[in-house]
């Protein structure tokens, strides 16, 4: 399956990140199948650039973002709000469950 990640670059204690569609077995800079932007945390207020018709193209072709390159692509509204993660209170009503059906 393809990802959407961001693959390091730069110095060292200075990161840049390009933005890459990648298989998710691939190491994180390791192969990729195409750059489609970079991302600049250092700056204030950090830089985006995209290639959006390319993120868009991929997306509609099965990719699928990773947590961090999600929640960038919805600041920039090309892609819906990123899924909550479940809370830990709903694991401990599991387990309280498990224990009273016992």
């Amino acid at each position: 399956m393809l990802r959407i990640r961001l693959r390091r670059t730069g110095k060292k204690k200075q990161p840049t990140y390009r933005v890459v569609v990648a298989d998710q077995r691939s190491p994180r800079d390791g192969a990729f199948v195409e750059v489609v932007g970079q991302y600049n945390p250092r700056t204030e207020p950090s830089t985006l650039v995209l290639q959006e018709e390319r993120v868009k193209y991929w997306l509609e072709h099965g990719a699928q973002p990773s947590e961090t390159v999600h929640r960038l692509l919805h600041g920039r509204g090309l892609i819906g709000e990123p899924p909550k993660r479940p809370a830990v209170a709903a694991k401990a009503e599991r387990v309280a469950a498990a224990g009273a059906a016992e």
